[in-house]
């Protein structure tokens, strides 16, 4: 039936060419900004995942940059650890000096002046800090509660469920560092001669590495009658100079360790962060070959659109002439 009131023709035109325009925004939306999803109705549920992997993401390069921090940290302290090895070393050599039986007691007591100085050099490096925070635990002053350290617990991964330490070392609460510090008392068990550190507690236990012996039982003093200076003991201090060199290699094991274990977790969080940046951009970024092709179609669509609704609204033309007779 011919109308002249309804145009149907024209008015589904009308309609095919609104949504291809439509179809055409959207598509030069997606190419202009690199975006697959440009609005959340475009796709809620990958919406919704993409947002989660972005802040995974973000959390793991955050974390990786922390680890950055730990690795100097302990590289830091290591740092601090060389200088304590070449004073140690210093100090067993001055120990060895003043055996010397050609040496008389003012011979010895210069040594003793360099001894002393090596002594404050060992207090000092236990204020060491990075950016604010301590490098070692403990203070000049024995300490049986303190000689494992502290440890400070790190996040190896985004979520921080996995995690491993960085040990704040007793460099100079450690017992066997303590007596080349502060002087010692010794006693014998069994025939060996046991070196105990001053302090203020009793019934501590220390076992030397070398003899394997253990001064449980005896009693950690205040005021030890062993002298710190080097000329009335140096022969002692040989003993425990080797000791505390002992203590210093493992406490420099240890750190070389956690810096190994830190290097390699920040190598897997930055594949990690490299994997999840992929990921989200399956979902979130558009693909230009595809969507060029769409935008391609929806300009042919809009034109041929533009066209037909152009002749739906000629159609009625017709109608004029018939009315003409």
């Amino acid at each position: 039936m011919i109308s002249i009131n309804v145009n149907s023709a024209a008015s589904a035109s009308g309609l095919n060419l609104g949504k291809t325009n439509d179809a055409l925004q959207k598509s030069l939306s997606r190419l202009s900004s690199g975006s697959r999803i440009v609005n959340s109705s475009d796709d809620a549920g990958g919406l919704a995942v993409s947002m989660k992997i972005a802040a995974a993401q973000k959390r793991t390069e955050a974390t990786a940059l922390n680890l950055q921090n730990v690795q100097s940290f302990l590289q830091t302290q290591d740092g601090a650890f060389q200088v304590a090895n070449k004073v140690l070393s210093r100090m067993s050599e001055l120990t060895t000096l003043a055996r010397d039986v050609t040496k008389n007691s003012g011979d010895i007591e210069n040594y003793d002046k360099e001894f002393q100085n090596l002594q404050n050099q060992l207090i000092s490096l236990n204020t060491e800090t990075f950016n604010g925070v301590s490098l070692f635990s403990g203070s000049k002053t024995f300490n049986a509660a303190s000689i494992t350290g502290g440890t400070m617990l790190v996040p190896t991964s985004e979520d921080g469920s996995q995690t491993t330490t960085a040990t704040k070392a007793p460099i100079n609460s450690d017992p066997w560092m303590n007596m080349m510090i502060n002087g010692f008392t010794t006693a014998t068990q069994g025939g060996t001669t046991l070196y105990i550190p001053v302090g203020s507690t009793s019934g501590y236990s220390l076992t030397d590495p070398t003899t394997g012996v253990s001064t449980s039982g005896a009693t950690v003093v205040t005021n030890a009658t062993t002298s710190t200076l080097l000329y009335a003991n140096s022969d002692e201090f040989a003993s425990v100079s080797q000791m505390a060199l002992q203590q210093l290699a493992d406490m420099r094991a240890q750190n070389g360790s956690e810096t190994s274990r830190v290097g390699f977790a920040q190598d897997l969080l930055k594949i990690n962060a490299i994997n999840l940046e992929a990921a989200n951009s399956r979902i979130i970024d558009v693909d230009v070959a595809a969507e060029s092709t769409q935008l391609a179609r929806y300009q042919i669509l809009q034109q041929a659109g533009t066209a037909m609704l152009a002749q739906a609204n000629s159609s009625q033309q017709s109608l004029v002439k018939l009315l003409q007779g």
